[in-house]
């Protein structure tokens, strides 16, 4: 940093405002320290500025050993909005062979990251960011979490998201709607099983039982043809996400039945190419960029002693062929 103040021909205090409150220098200035900076390649010491600032400037990401499409884009949320405030992410998986969240959780204290964001799918893993939270700021992605207790909690309402799902199917004339649900330990899973019976409950229409699955193909290939089995098949299915959906929607194809015509399907998630399938895919996209700078605005907000915002954050309703409406339908 000495170097630099010398070659642009300003003190070491300068130097140190255009890398940290650029906007307090006059530009003239700044851009002389940063032709500086760039002609002698300097690179901040990381370790310095931590003993500095007594902040390590990491973030500890805490996921799930799954590579399904929203846990694996929520981490990726995260570590884009911790880059724009200058924090890095380091990002590790729980519940595999060889690690389990304590072990995790333990491990990112000992590198002394200035606070840790949970992607709590479940009770077990949400248990752990709970013991953790009186040490440093702890955030858990979790939805509908009961009892949070000192953790910040941050959230997609999947409630909502599976209310609108079942209102459309409502709205498009179907009275005998099935879901076939994610696994009931999952959060997320419990909250879409949860809208999609207050929908139809409001609606006066009957609550069939939910048929519950893995995330996978294969559970919405199996689901289905539960479904098929009934003595009264269902006119629509809402599949707790887009993976099942597909797999549900080759079971009906299989039987020769038509999608839409013969049963209307929805899925969730809005996953890359749903839009290619045959029929196209009406689906419930998540705002994971949202729920990511979320995530992290949160987190700052604890390190400062500020209240983050409760407010989860809305999925969108995406309208698509499979439901028998038509793109740019109203919805609702």
């Amino acid at each position: 940093m000495a170097d630099v103040a010398a070659r642009a021909g300003v003190s070491h205090q300068t130097v140190s405002r255009v890398l940290n409150s650029p906007d307090l220098v006059r530009p003239a200035t700044r851009l002389r320290v940063e032709e500086a900076i760039e002609a002698l390649g300097y690179r901040r010491n990381m370790s310095a500025r931590a003993l500095a600032t007594r902040r390590s400037h990491l973030i500890g990401v805490v996921t799930p050993a799954v590579t399904l499409f929203g846990p694996s884009h929520m981490s990726l949320a995260i570590q884009e909005a911790a880059l724009d405030f200058g924090y890095a992410t380091i990002s590790a998986a729980t519940e595999t062979a060889r690690t389990s969240p304590t072990e995790v959780l333990d491990f990112f204290l000992t590198l002394g990251v200035d606070g840790i964001i949970v992607v709590a799918p479940t009770m077990q893993t949400a248990v752990e960011a709970q013991r953790l939270a009186g040490t440093l700021p702890v955030v858990a992605i979790a939805t509908d979490m009961p009892d949070p207790g000192p953790l910040h909690v941050v959230a997609i309402d999947n409630e909502q998201g599976a209310r609108d799902a079942t209102a459309h199917l409502i709205s498009l004339g179907h009275e005998r709607i099935a879901h076939i649900a994610g696994p009931f330990e999952w959060f997320d899973a419990r909250a879409r099983v949860v809208g999609w019976q207050a929908e139809l409950a409001d609606a006066g229409l009957p609550v069939l039982e939910p048929v519950s699955g893995g995330w996978e193909g294969a559970d919405g290939y199996a689901g289905a043809q539960q479904l098929l089995a009934q003595r009264e098949r269902p006119t629509a299915v809402f599949a707790a996400n887009d993976y099942m959906a597909l797999g549900a929607m080759r079971a009906f194809h299989q039987v020769g039945l038509r999608i839409p015509e013969d049963i209307a399907v929805v899925g969730y998630d809005d996953v890359a190419g749903c839009e290619f399938y045959e029929p196209p895919l009406t689906t419930v996209r998540q705002p994971f960029e949202a729920l990511g700078r979320h995530a992290i605005d949160t987190l700052f907000a604890a390190l400062e002693g500020r209240s983050g915002d409760p407010e989860p954050n809305r999925p969108e309703l995406v309208v698509r062929e499979s439901c028998g409406a038509r793109r740019g339908e109203p919805v609702g």
